[in-house]
């Protein structure tokens, strides 16, 4: 198994009731398969993974990538912001 580190801001936090947390995932696992597992938590949490933007390591990854998630990987879940 690989430790992941996600880091959840604004809705996104809101959502998953909490600012971060660390996640087993499956050797194998890309951003596109955590995406649809963290979906799959609850309706409020869906909707807002499906808005949201990522980060990989601090560097912008597609929502739908298949680059393969390392141990030790940081995931930020950025919902869009509002104001300016």
């Amino acid at each position: 198994m690989n430790a992941i580190e996600i880091r959840y801001f604004a809705a996104a936090a809101e959502a998953a009731g909490t600012t971060h947390e660390r996640l087993e995932v499956a050797p194998g696992t890309t951003l596109a398969a955590l995406r649809e597992a963290l979906a799959g938590r609850g309706t409020q949490m869906a909707r807002v993974i499906g808005l949201s933007s990522y980060l990989v390591n601090s560097l912008s990854a597609p929502a739908d990538g298949l680059q393969e998630l390392a141990d030790g990987d940081r995931v930020d879940v950025l919902p869009p912001f509002a104001g300016g």
